[in-house]
C-alpha cells in the first residue's frame, strides 16, 4: 500500500514533541509493512470521520487516514489528520 500524507498533517507532525514524531514514524513504518499489525490498532471510524480508519501512535494519539483504491490492486493510504484523541474526536 502506498503512503501520502495531506499538509495538515504534516502541520500536525511537526507541532508535535520529538518523542511523539519518533513513534509517529515507527508507526508508519510497521503500517507500510503491514497495515493491520495489531501493535496499530488499526480501525475503521463513525460519526464525522465515517469512511476514515485510525492507527494507534500512543495511548493518547491517533493517525487517521482515508484508503483509497487505484486500479484493480494498488491503494493509496491518504492520511490526514493527526493529534491526541480528545482533540480528534470531539
Amino acid at each position: 500500500m502506498k503512503v501520502r500524507f495531506t499538509s495538515d498533517f504534516f502541520l500536525q507532525y511537526n507541532k508535535a514533541d520529538v518523542r511523539i514524531r519518533n513513534k509517529i514514524d515507527d508507526c508508519l513504518r510497521i503500517f507500510k509493512r503491514n497495515p493491520n499489525d495489531m501493535q496499530l490498532k488499526n480501525h475503521k471510524l463513525k460519526r464525522e470521520w465515517i469512511g476514515h480508519q485510525s492507527i494507534n501512535i500512543t495511548s493518547d494519539w491517533r493517525a487517521i487516514y482515508k484508503e483509497i483504491k487505484e486500479g484493480k490492486e494498488d491503494s493509496i493510504a491518504y492520511f490526514v489528520a493527526l493529534g491526541a484523541h480528545k482533540h480528534l474526536y470531539k
